[in-house]
């Protein structure tokens, strides 16, 4: 088969599947390795030699450890130090201890049995944090957690493959280690920095976009290069490289170069991977293998689940989805065990079981997640109360904020500044929790009930300000403030022009929309960027706010009738341009409009 045909095949096959499999929610590491199992030798058998394909996507792995390198800087690796190497040598050591003892009992003992356990330890980093982000719960604090033990597994795997080596030439089955290695790892250490610091200057000052990327291209596969030569792993010289480089200022340039290739290339690798998988052996023992691969996401979730209640006495939503988020095999399962294979630690028998095992826990991961979803989680929350809210203890303050997001948290740091006490709630624990542990003082309580509105002792307050992000329920805490405490003025923030019209017709007067002055301010620097004088800038803008601030009033009489409020909008924008227009004229600045504008222009002169 040629090279091109090659390549359209393995195009074709990821084209076609892999979006497929994202929109099932499988994710998109699942689409790449079906795609290699129906094109691989033991199906379609399109391609015949996957071994081929998997020593060139093999970089793949070995240019996410640059990436993971450049990620790695010294302020940000300190912030995360104890959940990345608490939490995740916790997960380590807990896990490699049962999959080894797994392993024992399938007859790979000793050394083997270790390097087992660690293999099938691995979390994939590209199947976990996808998934995290498609549920929207990666900034939340299991998913940071996870990403910590991720990180931490993505650090120990350079030093456990050079472990592998080293045990490999011990027992006579992998190359011998020497100074040469000692001396490559030192110089690359020492030197590293300074020299590929004069080459991307060099790059970036007298070459273009491309040499640029070729340079990065260059010492990923120069370094890996240098520590094959000397027996080391691909990886070791090009995540040293990587975290050389996290804190020099190509980090960025570095990461938008390399990463379309690390993409491409990883998704080739798990293709290769699934082109490796003997379908003859799962047909042989289909229920063993399914079995097996059941059994190794059950064990790392449950030591997992119970290393985080019972030793770091974490609560059960956040041990339950930290556990399965990391029971999933992982991209340096294949790479550890393959490594072992080479220093003839296993056998490519067990090569072939271990491979299949892991492809079949990420197929089995999300039936994983659906079963926490639709049965575990309602099973366990279903006699669960809500956490009763905070009992609020002020004495009564001039100033109550509800609701202390983003813009809460700015006017309670301006009261304070001010030292003006105030008294703030907010309907999200998590939030309420994220708030505490930076020292301030908020209390958890939905501003949408009376009971906690008296408990804040509303009645006694100056001002009360609306800051909640649910546009519902900022108009029924607003609608309870003016019926029972009608004294007490209401100022709210406004999400959109939308939410803006119904805060004023309950009569709030002027609420702020919250993107509305910093969107005027971003204008102005843009105009600067262009080059327009501050007169223009300020007459610009001025006329566009009090443009806007008309039409609001415009609006607000129509606003429930769609229909009207688009017929409005589409005048109102017609209005503006041609104000705008006559200002161009008057000023000589026609053909600094946009083309749509200056032909405006022509047609009112012909």
């Amino acid at each position: 088969m040629s090279a091109l045909s090659t390549a359209a095949a393995l195009l074709g096959a990821a084209v076609l599947l892999v979006p497929l499999f994202k929109r099932l929610g499988l994710g998109s590491v699942m689409g790449y390795l079906v795609a290699g199992v129906l094109i691989g030798p033991s199906a379609f058998a399109v391609i015949h030699e996957p071994e081929a394909v998997l020593r060139t996507a093999e970089f793949g792995v070995t240019l996410l450890m640059f990436i993971i390198g450049l990620e790695l800087q010294t302020e940000r690796l300190w912030a995360l130090r104890k959940s990345v190497f608490g939490l995740g040598s916790l997960h380590m050591l807990a896990c490699t201890l049962v999959l080894a003892a797994l392993a024992w009992s399938f007859n790979i003992l000793g050394v083997a049995a270790i390097i087992v356990g660690i293999a099938l330890t691995m979390t994939s980093t590209a199947f976990a944090l996808p998934l995290l982000a498609e549920r929207g719960e990666i900034d939340s604090q299991y998913g940071r957690e996870t990403f910590s033990v991720l990180l931490f597994q993505d650090l120990s795997v350079i030093p456990i493959i050079a472990l592998v080596g080293l045990v490999g030439a011990t027992a006579g089955g992998g190359v011998k280690l020497g100074w040469p290695a000692l001396i490559a790892v030192v110089a690359v250490v020492i030197l590293g920095r300074p020299v590929l610091s004069v080459m991307f200057k060099y790059a970036s000052k007298f070459g273009s976009h491309e040499i640029f990327t070729a340079a990065a291209l260059l010492t990923t596969v120069g370094l890996a290069w240098l520590m094959t030569s000397v027996g080391l792993s691909t990886t070791l010289g090009v995540f040293l490289a990587g975290v050389l480089l996290a804190d020099s200022q190509f980090r960025h340039q570095l990461e938008a170069s390399i990463e379309p290739f690390e993409s491409l290339l990883l998704g080739l690798f798990f293709m290769a991977v699934g082109m490796s998988v003997n379908l003859d052996l799962l047909k042989r023992a289909p229920l063993a293998l399914v079995g097996l691969a059941a059994a190794i996401l059950l064990l790392k979730a449950g030591t997992f689940y119970i290393v985080r209640r019972f030793i770091t006495r974490a609560a059960d939503k956040l041990a339950r989805p930290q556990a399965l988020a990391l029971a999933v095999g992982g991209e340096f399962a294949f790479v550890l065990i393959n490594a072992a294979t080479d220093a003839s630690l296993i056998s490519p028998q067990e090569n072939e079981v271990l491979t299949v095992v892991v492809v079949l826990t990420m197929v089995l991961a999300p039936l994983a997640w659906i079963f926490n979803d639709k049965v575990l989680t309602p099973w366990l929350t279903s006699d669960e109360e809500p956490a009763p809210f905070d009992r609020i203890d002020d004495p009564g303050t001039p100033v109550i904020i509800a609701g202390f997001g983003r813009v809460g948290q700015i006017i309670g740091r301006v009261l304070n500044m001010r030292r003006v006490a105030f008294t703030a709630v907010d309907a999200s624990p998590d939030n309420v929790d994220s708030v505490r542990r930076f020292g301030n003082k908020i209390y958890y309580g939905d501003a949408t009930h009376l009971d906690l509105l008296r408990a804040a002792k509303t009645e006694r307050a100056k001002l009360f300000v609306v800051c909640i992000d649910d546009v519902e329920a900022s108009l029924v805490t607003v609608k309870l403030v003016q019926k029972h405490f009608p004294s007490v003025t209401v100022l709210a923030r406004a999400r959109n022009r939308t939410h803006l019209m119904k805060l004023r017709e309950l009569g709030v007067e002027s609420p702020i929309r919250e993107t509305f002055a910093g969107s005027v301010e971003l204008s102005k620097l843009v105009l600067e960027g262009l080059g327009e004088t501050s007169e223009q800038i300020e007459k610009t803008l001025t006329t566009f706010v009090e443009h806007d601030l008309a039409m609001l009033e415009r609006q607000q009489a129509v606003f429930q009738d769609e229909a009207k409020l688009i017929a409005l909008s589409k005048t109102a924008r017609a209005e503006l341009d041609t104000i705008l227009r006559e200002d161009a004229e008057a000023d000589g600045r026609s053909d600094q409009l946009a083309p749509e504008m200056q032909n405006q222009i022509e047609a009112v002169r012909t």
